[in-house]
């Protein structure tokens, strides 16, 4: 084949143990833990809804070492989203919830960044959040934990906090929609891939974060990021 312009080149995230996890679609439950759905004036239980960041907000965080990502432009209100992000390995469409677990290749854990500023004026003229949600280094993340390490992910702490200060701490089966439903749910309507990622929703504790601030994650049983705002 040949290509009219170099292709692009792969977007990967390390896994533990050994080799790289090519990413191919991101999607992104919104609203999936019920102190954050009422901190944003929502409390009822709708169906999950999702949207899409593209691969090239993708920044890998390793551990033990604090990652720089730039203070993006257009924004005065940057936010962190902590979350559980679970990578799939088996392509699926209409996933049952009782065969969810076999397409998890495994968990990561990850940050929603989000220009909010721009989400929230997109949110009041109905029209897609892209701008606030989709752009360079917007998705950092951890390395990738196969789930024949972890075993299925189904509870533990999941935490962050800005310069030392605690920002964001929860259960990960305080979800309204857990891994499983979610999984069942998205795939109603998009076949899944190996590559995928799902970003699973944020605790309640969103909040603004400015260059030189200090931001530290963790998931119980996934492991940790650390990044810079710069």
């Amino acid at each position: 084949m040949s290509y009219v312009l170099p292709p692009p080149p792969v977007t990967a995230v390390p896994v533990q143990g050994g080799g790289d996890f090519p990413v191919r679609n991101i999607y992104c439950v919104g609203r999936n833990y019920w102190a954050h759905r009422e901190e944003m004036g929502v409390s009822d239980r709708d169906p999950p809804f999702f949207f899409t960041k593209c691969r090239d907000v993708i920044v890998y965080c390793p551990p033990g070492a604090a990652t720089d990502i730039a203070y993006p432009p257009e924004t005065s209100n940057l936010h962190h989203e902590i979350e559980l992000v679970v990578a799939i390995g088996k392509e699926g469409f209409r996933i049952s919830q009782a065969d969810a677990p076999d397409h998890i290749f495994g968990y990561a854990i990850g940050l929603d960044m989000t220009r909010r500023d721009l989400q929230g004026a997109a949110k009041d003229k109905g029209r897609p959040w892209d701008n606030g949600k989709s752009f360079f280094q917007a998705g950092p993340v951890g390395e990738i934990v196969p789930m024949a390490k972890t075993g299925e992910i189904t509870g533990g702490r999941i935490q962050l906090s800005v310069n030392g200060t605690m920002r964001q701490d929860a259960e990960m089966d305080e979800m309204i929609w857990n891994v499983r439903e979610t999984i069942e749910d998205l795939s109603r309507f998009h076949t899944l891939y190996p590559g995928d990622l799902i970003f699973t929703g944020t605790p309640a504790g969103v909040g603004a974060v400015v260059a030189g601030d200090v931001l530290e994650g963790s998931a119980e049983g996934v492991g940790s990021l650390t990044v810079k705002i710069v």
